[in-house]
């Protein structure tokens, strides 16, 4: 490519917090138009701090001390703050890691898509409206005439993550700093919006930088990868290169792990053959939307079972139901034999702290006003009555636990990152001591070897201490790993339940095996050769 095809120089970046320590050190990378970067690395490792400096941006108190960042030919650091206000959205756009917690809650969803091109001056009301119409199809969005008259409550994770795709697209930007655009995806939207951002880049010839923790995703679309380690550069090369030949000890361990990902594992543990909590025939419904539809299930002590399906097929709003969150219609949910209350305010202590939730998304889950001590130290308090000192030991023992520093009582939970909030959120359940945690995603914002360090954190907690889990996820890869039976769902029914080895084994029902058929490989020809076989077979 020639020159004028460059249009991001970033030189010796360092990103600084208030006490002076980096966050991000000495870090140089170039940009050309319609090339993709990959960044790889640990939770805190420094990708979305990269990303959004590449805005000008430091988030929270963080404050980009040293190093050139030319979009252009234009030093954004010698631009004043209302400069820089003109770029955002306009020339840079950025899909957050966390779409719920990037929407304005009392504002519709086409409002809020349609804010930045009229607000630039790129486009009339009835143009942005119709580009936006555009997108929502594009991204296959479930009625899309009329999807963006939702509130963003309304919508799945999935679909609201779609939903902040086309918002950064708006306004046909420069460059997209793509913060795990897919975190909160099924596999099988996974192909489609991948599918879209790949056609999106080479139709408007558009740069970008590519955030994420999955090897095999990011290598669908990155011509070149930059893994980086506590704020550090470790190594950069062409995808195909660090897939096949890393040189640095730590990409290696990336890859490794990734790859382990695909293989089955033969699950076996001291689990109670008696259900410890067993949802019977339960619906769930929202206005006038039936969300779960006569669902049956069951989880012994000391035993995982995985639900898995697509966006919007009932997962998470069966994890609501059986906490009480979500008020069934018909159905019973029992603890140990007990009939629980449909509602949560009509359930007891007792029961309350035996059934615990991980949220999916911790930017909405954690107070932002109270230090991780006291969000973690609520519950010791609240379930044992432990004195001020034992709740203050017992938070330092529960963020050892989870693999933070006990000095991170201290801080609040805005200063970071998205995989040590989801760590927070675990500790949070874990501090009731509880028979069933309800897995709601719980390693969707971790790194290959962060969240594998905390599945066998969950796994040994599960040998010690006799845990259920009922794990919700849309990683098919974890579901080998950990769990004894699985449940597939669809439309907010169970389609197929059993044993996760017969689940995961042929013949497989039809929708099981489309999602099997979506999980990514580690090659970069692999998307490419998944649409083809899709079209082949429509055709």
């Amino acid at each position: 490519m020639a020159n004028q095809d460059l249009i991001l120089n970033v030189e010796h970046l360092a990103v600084e917090v208030p006490s002076g320590a980096r966050i991000v050190d000495d870090v140089s990378f170039e940009l050309k138009r319609g090339e993709v970067l990959g960044l790889i690395g640990e939770s805190g490792a420094g990708k979305s701090t990269i990303g959004l400096a590449a805005l000008h941006y430091g988030r929270g108190a963080c404050r980009i001390a040293g190093g050139s960042i030319v979009l252009d030919g234009q030093d954004l650091r010698q631009l004043d703050p209302a400069a820089c206000r003109t770029i955002r959205g306009r020339r840079v756009a950025y899909i957050a890691q966390s779409a719920a917690a990037a929407f304005n809650p009392a504002i519709r969803i086409i409002d809020q898509v349609t804010e930045g091109p009229l607000w630039h001056g790129l486009m009339n009301e009835s143009e942005a409206r119709a580009w936006a119409l555009e997108l929502f199809r594009a991204l296959d969005l479930p009625n899309p005439d009329n999807f963006g008259e939702r509130y963003p409550h309304q919508v799945s994770g999935g679909q609201l993550q779609r939903a902040m795709a086309a918002m950064a697209m708006s306004c046909r930007p420069d460059i997209l700093v793509l913060d795990e655009p897919t975190t909160a995806l099924d596999v099988t939207t996974q192909i489609e919006v991948l599918a879209l951002l790949k056609k999106l880049i080479r139709d408007f010839n558009t740069a970008a930088l590519y955030i994420t923790h999955d090897l095999a995703v990011v290598a669908q679309v990155a011509d070149r990868i930059m893994v980086l380690r506590h704020g550090k550069m470790v190594e950069m090369g062409e995808t195909s290169q660090i897939l096949l030949a890393p040189k640095m000890d730590y990409t290696r361990a990336l890859v490794a792990e990734r790859k382990s990902a695909d293989k089955l594992s033969v699950i076996s543990s001291e689990k109670s053959d008696k259900p410890a909590l067993e949802a019977t025939g339960v619906t769930g419904i929202y206005g006038t939307f039936t969300a779960v539809k006569n669902v049956s299930i069951s989880v012994a002590r000391g035993e995982t079972v995985a639900v898995v399906g697509e966006s919007g097929s009932g997962k998470s709003s069966l994890a609501r139901l059986i906490v009480g969150l979500l008020p069934r219609t018909t159905g019973d949910v029992r603890l140990h034999g007990e009939v629980l209350a449909p509602a949560l305010k009509n359930r007891n202590r007792d029961i309350l702290r035996k059934v615990q939730l991980i949220y999916q998304q911790p930017d909405v889950a954690l107070n932002p006003r109270q230090t991780i001590g006291e969000i973690i130290g609520r519950p010791v308090a609240f379930y044992f009555n432990r004195s001020p000192e034992q709740v203050k030991a017992r938070v330092a023992e529960l963020l050892r636990l989870v693999g933070l520093p006990e000095d991170y009582a201290d801080r609040l939970s805005t200063a970071l990152s998205g995989g040590q909030k989801q760590r927070i959120c675990i500790a949070r359940a874990l501090a009731a001591e509880p028979d069933i945690i309800i897995c709601d995603e719980p390693t969707s914002a971790l790194d290959q070897l962060v969240a594998d360090e905390i599945l066998k954190l969950l796994k040994k907690l599960q040998d010690d201490l006799g845990v259920g889990y009922l794990f919700i996820t849309h990683d098919l890869g974890i579901v080998r790993r950990i769990a004894h039976r699985t449940a597939v769902m669809l439309k907010g029914e169970i389609i197929a339940q059993g044993p996760t080895a017969e689940i995961f084994a042929p013949p497989f029902h039809p929708y099981t095996e489309k999602l099997l058929s979506s999980v990514p490989e580690m090659r970069t020809d692999w998307l490419d050769d998944v649409l083809a076989k899709r079209m082949a077979k429509a055709g």
